[in-house]
């Protein structure tokens, strides 16, 4: 495992991003190698060497120095003890290594310690001065608003990013998107930026136009993403489009990758009959993963069986599940040791000529059951929902798989509460209280016939505890194209006004969220088709007395301008599926444009959503939707 320290309870470690940047490994890299074989001293004066080593590992460190009374002669890495700062001028070693990227003020601190002694800092890693915003500290989190995005285009594919300038919500003048593009092998292939000054404006990143521009071969590889001038926060977002190419029927959506690598994921089914399951390994670091670091088991088993190959840096790598998992077969599903090596990754499923691609999610290691979440205030009504769409039931099967998300659950009780679109409850159905290594996918079909929604919950009947980081996938399938499509995601209560810790959340700003800002990006206009946009719309209710959503619809440019709006309802537990073109007028979605795209904002209630764009063959692509 990369011993670093990534994301916990108070949000990102900004050291890390600095530290694992892609302009910063270059110069890092070169250091460790400058030093190799030389005996360091070495000064941590803000204990960041766990992550620094982490990911540098190859310094070889002497003598520890601080500058804390109360640390000397305790215990230091390596088996070292802390020496005092002022024993420097007495010790054999000649290269002094101070974790800092303030050389100057390093530079006065030792002032009559070096004698003569080599001084290297972490000012060589900092980031060129056109990525910094004037004012901020250097680990300000908004000088580091960076992602990864799975990203490829041959003969069969092609995959486009699509995003907005949400930084002008939080007093952005405008942002500059820088990007590196990394083939399979982990090689640059193209650097560029681009600058948005509008408000709003979409951002478009289509594999063929890149292809085109820098003239490259097919690749299959990442895009790393950094956003420059970011405010509010370092959250990097976008939805990620795959197209088949040609007569490739394929069509899926994700959305962004979560940006803080992870120890453990999980909501990897395993594949069906008659399908190939791929996962597609993607190095996020500038140092290699070492054979047997990550590894596989189906969930809720001991058995780890290991992918057995380097890894180069930013290297992306498709394995073949069947070659650690041949017997192992749909419902039943996978959780994976990544060891904190990449961002969270993607999976692809390939039946026959279509393939379909969903992300993992991470399983967390700093929850425990919490015993509260079964006496939850009655005010809260059912507490934690998971809401998900049921597509119609005569063109749609519809699946949904519980997933354990969390490394210390063992039970998930489980109900299953079912709604027609006009909020009527169809049928409430016991899970039962499933065990971690359960094999159950409910085929939504068999318990109703009519479109609407269903919302997982706990149900304590049987006994088990709960985490309050309830998961779950759903598939669907077009019986008719036979095409399939599957997301996932987790748990939370809504609409309440009263609050247990931080539920109900919202987009912005702390608990009860009773608000919604949604963002649903426009079909495109390819060249033998129209992919269609398409929403569903939920309005889950933990508790009731609730009053209809007054929702607004805001069609907005490709540069951010005001097209017109459109208000909306729905009605408590209830849901609305709609197409943008059967709610705006060609006229208008004309002057939208291909970069148009939709904010879906109600001040009244939290909705939840899922969208996609079908094509003419009944290929169709479905995720969660995100706010800004």
């Amino acid at each position: 495992m990369i011993n670093v320290s990534t994301f916990g309870p108070q949000g990102g470690n900004i050291l890390y991003k600095a530290l694992s940047h892609p302009l910063a490994v270059e110069p890092l890299k070169a250091l460790e190698n400058s030093l190799k074989g030389k005996k360091i001293a070495l000064y941590d004066p803000e204990n960041y060497f766990d992550s620094f080593i982490g990911l540098y590992p190859n310094f070889e460190i002497s003598t520890f120095l601080t500058h804390d009374t109360e640390k000397l002669g305790q215990a230091a890495p390596y088996g070292k003890v802390w020496c005092s700062l002022l024993d420097l001028p007495s010790c054999e070693e000649n290269h002094v290594l101070v974790l800092s990227f303030e050389k100057a003020k390093m530079e006065n601190r030792f002032t009559n310690l070096l004698n003569g002694r080599s001084l290297y800092t972490l000012e060589a890693a900092r980031l060129p001065a056109k990525f910094l915003q004037a004012g901020l500290p250097y680990l300000d989190k908004r000088n580091f608003a960076t992602n990864f995005a799975f990203f490829r285009d041959n003969d069969n594919f092609s995959t486009r990013l699509f995003t907005a300038n949400y930084w002008s919500n939080y007093g952005a003048d405008k942002v500059c998107y820088w990007f590196q593009l990394y083939d399979e092998n982990g090689r640059v292939i193209a650097q560029w930026d681009q600058t948005i000054e509008e408000a709003g404006a979409s951002v478009t990143i289509d594999s063929r136009n890149i292809r085109k521009r820098f003239s490259l071969p097919a690749f299959t590889g990442q895009l790393f993403i950094h956003v420059i001038g970011a405010r509010g926060h370092d959250v990097v977002k976008y939805a990620l489009d795959t197209t088949g190419q040609g007569d490739n029927p394929s069509l899926s959506v994700t959305h962004d990758a979560n940006a803080w690598p992870s120890n453990h994921y999980a909501s990897l089914p395993a594949p069906g009959e008659n399908e190939k399951l791929c996962v597609w390994l993607q190095n996020s670091h500038g140092v290699s993963i070492a054979p047997k670091t990550l590894s596989f088991r189906v969930m809720g088993t001991k058995e780890e069986r290991t992918f057995d190959h380097k890894l180069e840096p930013y290297q992306t790598y498709g394995l073949d599940m069947a070659a650690l998992f041949p017997e192992v077969k749909w419902p039943a599903q996978f959780e994976m040791k990544a060891a904190k090596t990449m961002v969270r990754p993607r999976y692809e499923i390939i039946e026959g000529e279509r393939t379909r691609i969903a992300h993992l999610n991470v399983m967390r290691s700093d929850l425990v059951p919490e015993p509260q979440i079964k006496d939850l205030h009655p005010s809260l009504g059912r507490g934690f929902l998971l809401p998900f769409p049921i597509l119609d039931p005569k063109y749609f099967e519809n699946f949904i798989q519980p997933n354990p998300m969390s490394e210390a659950l063992e039970t998930m009780p489980l109900r299953l509460d079912l709604f027609d679109r006009q909020g009527n409850i169809l049928g409430a159905h016991f899970l039962g209280n499933l065990k971690r290594d359960h094999k159950k996918a409910v085929a939504i079909n068999e318990l109703v016939e009519t479109a609407g929604h269903g919302e997982l919950v706990y149900d304590f009947r049987e006994g088990g505890i709960a985490d309050g980081w309830l998961h779950a996938m759903m598939r669907y399938h077009n019986v008719s194209s036979g095409h399939k499509a599957e997301t996932s995601f987790g748990a939370h209560i809504f609409n309440t006004l009263m609050t247990w810790r931080s539920e109900p959340q919202s987009y912005s700003g702390p608990a009860p969220g009773l608000s919604t800002r949604l963002f649903l990006k426009l079909g495109r206009n390819l060249e033998n088709q129209k992919l269609k946009t398409f929403c569903h719309l939920i309005y889950p209710c933990s508790a009731s007395n609730r009053f209809p959503s007054v929702t607004v619809l805001y069609l907005l440019a490709q540069n951010g301008s005001y097209v017109t709006e459109k208000t909306i309802s729905v009605v408590p537990s209830g849901s609305l599926f709609f197409y943008p073109d059967n709610i705006f007028s060609s006229d208008d979605l004309e002057k939208a444009g291909e970069g148009g795209y939709i904010i879906i904002r109600d001040l009244t209630c939290r909705l939840f959503g899922y969208h996609g764009v079908e094509n003419e063959q009944g290929g169709f692509s479905l995720d969660h939707m995100f706010g800004f």
